[in-house]
């Protein structure tokens, strides 16, 4: 069965100012669905692949699948882990994530200063990701770039901030840092705690 893009669960305005209107209408329904359709492309062409029993471009359309599909699934948890500011959006977690995050980064401003540093440093496009560790029983912060790389196996994803340009360049133009640095009056911790929560059990 093919891959939907997803729709948006808020209206397209509903992250102003911090996030532009015009921004969330070229991201969502462009950007993302062009990583949706490659997913399906990709998914299409190992079938036939298989069906023929010819694999010679195997490896080709592994990475399509490996890059459209993390792109198609990064996005689907970048918009869940939003909400409009004072409508779920902002604030500070609550709870067993909040212990957590102080547990394993020694405060919730240690944390964000180190996932605001790691959202820009990500060199050339790609993101930040606060991951549940069960190997370690912890939360670590990754760097993901082009989705696929620089991740560690078995993590799982609590909360995604999109560092392509495409995310944030209509309104903040090479200003990353101010982008992230606006981007936390949106988070939405009530999504990351219940996506922590689901990740220990």
């Amino acid at each position: 069965m093919a891959h939907e893009l997803p729709p948006l669960p808020y209206d397209y305005k509903a992250l102003e100012p911090y996030i532009d209107e015009q921004t969330v209408h070229l991201h969502h329904d462009i950007h993302q669905k062009a990583y949706v359709d490659g997913l399906n492309n990709a998914e299409k062409k190992l079938a036939d692949a298989r069906a023929a029993g010819d694999y010679a471009l195997v490896k080709h359309w592994s990475r399509e699948l490996a890059f459209h599909g993390s792109g198609a699934f990064m996005h689907q948890f970048y918009w869940a882990n939003m909400a409009p500011a004072g409508k779920g959006g902002g604030g500070e977690p609550t709870g067993a994530l909040a212990e957590q995050i102080k547990k394993d980064f020694g405060s919730l401003d240690a944390f964000k200063k180190q996932y605001s540093a790691a959202s820009v440093a990500v060199e050339g496009s790609g993101w930040a990701v606060l991951a549940w560790q069960p190997q370690g029983n912890q939360l670590v912060i990754l760097q993901s770039e082009k989705h696929q790389q620089l991740t560690q196996w078995g993590v799982v994803p609590l909360l995604v901030c999109d560092v392509w340009e495409h995310a944030y360049y209509l309104k903040y133009q090479n200003k990353r840092a101010a982008y992230v640095e606006a981007w936390w009056n949106v988070v939405n911790w009530a999504d990351v705690a219940a996506r922590l929560a689901k990740a220990r059990g």
